[in-house]
């Protein structure tokens, strides 16, 4: 299955307001990688997958996408762990809500599509892809979670949800918000003194999205608990500092926080 086929096909149309040239592309050298489709309470949820060819009992890590949903910079990453020797899976989350690539502004992709998406149904999702990466060739006791934005968000919730999870990193998720949209009731600082899975959160110290202060917030609630979790600010980062298609990409916050993963995910027992 061609890789760069349905997963890329929304990367210029998604991202075109806010774009410009992606700065990182990883090949498939080395990899198999393509798209399958799960059945998930009668919905066909399409999956990027990458992984070393031929390997299999491979440590798992889900690749939880930005509000512009599953593209090729999504799928690039997932190349990335794959090349490190993960099965790494990123589903397109938004599947029954909308193609995030059809719509031309932030304010009403928000609106049309990501205020409208359950976190009960992100979870039943991911549920549904660790269970597939069980079948075919992953070790789900060795599982990660990494995602970005609103993907930060979900890793933070999905560590709540899932205790199996070896550890997780939240790239700039955002941790509090007021009112809950409807089927949204539960925010990462509501859920931070009950974790038990590590988790790593990246942040941005120019991110207006995100004041410091939440940041502080979640620092001081995952201290109430018991979760070897962490949270990590870069002083001259702002928000998507990781979208290397961006111009809020910050190459040298990048490297350095993919390293982090990279230490984290190990450190924690995934690999």
């Amino acid at each position: 299955m061609n890789d760069n086929a349905s997963a890329g096909d929304g990367f210029a149309a998604a991202a075109r307001p806010i774009a410009t040239q992606s700065v990182i592309h990883t090949d498939t050298e080395g990899l198999a990688a393509g798209l399958a489709s799960l059945t998930v309470d009668g919905q066909a949820v399409p999956v990027y997958h990458a992984r070393p060819a031929g390997q299999d009992k491979l440590p798992v890590v889900i690749v939880v996408s930005e509000i512009f949903g599953l593209h090729e910079h999504i799928a690039d990453v997932a190349r990335r762990f794959a090349k490190r020797g993960y099965l790494a899976l990123a589903p397109d989350l938004f599947v029954r809500q909308g193609d995030p690539s059809t719509i031309p502004d932030i304010t009403t992709l928000m609106a049309r599509i990501v205020r409208k998406v359950p976190d009960a149904q992100v979870m039943g999702d991911i549920d549904a892809c660790v269970a597939w990466a069980g079948r075919n060739g992953g070790d789900v006791d060795r599982l990660g979670i990494n995602g970005f934005c609103w993907g930060g968000r979900m890793t933070w919730l999905y560590a709540a949800h899932n205790p199996r999870v070896k550890a997780a990193v939240a790239w700039y998720g955002k941790l509090v918000a007021a009112p809950n949209p409807p089927g949204q009731p539960h925010h990462p600082i509501d859920v931070a003194p009950a974790l038990t899975v590590p988790v790593l959160g990246l942040y941005g110290a120019k991110d207006t999205g995100i004041p410091l202060a939440t940041v502080e917030k979640m620092t001081a609630a995952l201290g109430q608990g018991t979760s070897d979790s962490a949270i990590v600010v870069y002083p001259d980062a702002g928000h998507a500092f990781n979208a290397d298609y961006r111009p809020t990409y910050n190459a040298k916050a990048a490297r350095d926080g993919f390293a982090r993963a990279l230490a984290w995910l190990r450190e924690h027992g995934v690999v």
